[in-house]
């Protein structure tokens, strides 16, 4: 590809952004500048929303995410394990890094709660000290976003709670993390040159190529946010 297709990539990826985040409800701008305001950067609206029809897809009844104020993909799941039955409702456990994110989630949840069947677990815990105290074989879909520390050992905890052709997405492949606004294109021009930014772009190169060697898992990288790595369980 030329640089010039490059560029069209780019805002056409950016027109992609930018339609999802028209396309929110009004209560998921609210939810998205209340938690900007608290200081936690959100995640792109198309990942969010590519998300939700995965759970739709997949007819997912369990899902884990593990996030650092992950409150617009939070929303947005719940809208999509809302569609099962309320007879057999699905059931979301949301593990927070921070303390003040799993307070937003809770009272995000709280203004949803009159229209959802949901059950909805909120923790507040490092992934590597809650994540194996879950059942094994219990959920359908695992995903991974926030604080680096929250894709330490994803595809080991993910094998163990994970049911045969269970779904691990873990998101900002790309370490693009910065970029992902619905007013800024997923575009590497847009990245910051830092110590810190580096580290991120090592460990998900690294978790990319796990990703393709691990036979327990059938990968691919998607064109998504801010890149994902798909993974199902064999």
């Amino acid at each position: 590809m030329s640089g010039r297709d490059y560029s069209k990539l780019a805002n056409g990826w950016e027109f992609i952004e930018d339609t999802a985040y028209d396309n929110e409800s009004d209560l998921l701008h609210d939810l998205r500048r209340q938690a900007l305001e608290a200081g936690f950067e959100q995640g792109s609206a198309a990942q969010a929303r590519f998300m939700a029809i995965q759970v739709r897809q997949t007819r997912a009844r369990s899902v884990i995410i593990l996030g650092t104020g992950a409150l617009v993909e939070t929303v947005h799941l719940i809208g999509a394990l809302n569609e099962l039955p309320a007879d057999t409702p699905g059931q979301l456990t949301a593990v927070d890094s921070s303390a003040q994110g799993t307070t937003l989630i809770r009272r995000a949840f709280a203004r949803m709660q009159d229209h959802t069947h949901v059950k909805l677990r909120v923790v507040n815990a490092k992934a590597d000290v809650f994540l194996p105290r879950l059942n094994p074989g219990d959920y359908d879909m695992v995903i991974v976003t926030g604080d680096e520390q929250n894709y330490s050992g994803a595809f080991d905890h993910a094998d163990r709670l994970l049911r045969r052709d269970g779904v691990l997405m873990l998101c900002d492949a790309l370490a693009l993390r910065g970029a992902a606004g619905h007013d800024s294109a997923a575009d590497p021009a847009n990245t910051v040159d830092s110590p810190e930014t580096g580290g991120r772009m090592m460990h998900m190169c690294q978790l990319i190529d796990d990703a393709f060697d691990d036979e327990r898992f059938d990968s691919a990288l998607i064109p998504v946010g801010t890149g994902m790595i798909l993974s199902i369980k064999r």
